[in-house]
């Protein structure tokens, strides 16, 4: 049985929190238990496997151009550029009235 427990032992904690926390509570709460011993075991394995080398990263994935990273780098310093330019500064002064007589 896990953790030493026998049949009967779980049945008692089962109803003791059943009716502590009551039956709507009780599914959310070893849904989040589940989850969390998941997320436990996955960093586990992630803390315990072989770690790739960058150069084995870079050979998996899929191959770009320098040309086409070239162009991309030069579109968008272009983009960047024109939205840099100066805008066109209007004065109150140069729409004037004249004074109704």
């Amino acid at each position: 049985m896990p953790f030493g427990f026998h049949g009967l032992d779980l049945v008692v904690i089962l109803v003791i929190a059943l009716l502590i926390f009551g039956p709507k509570k009780l599914p959310e709460m070893g849904s989040a238990i589940g989850k969390s011993i998941k997320e436990f075991r996955k960093g586990m394995s992630e803390l315990t496997s072989p770690k790739e080398e960058p150069e084995e990263k870079a050979k998996v994935s899929s191959p770009v151009s320098m040309e086409a990273i070239d162009r991309e780098v030069a579109s968008k310093k272009a983009a960047a550029e024109s939205s840099m330019a100066e805008p066109e500064v209007y004065s109150a002064t140069s729409k004037t009235e004249t004074p109704a007589e």
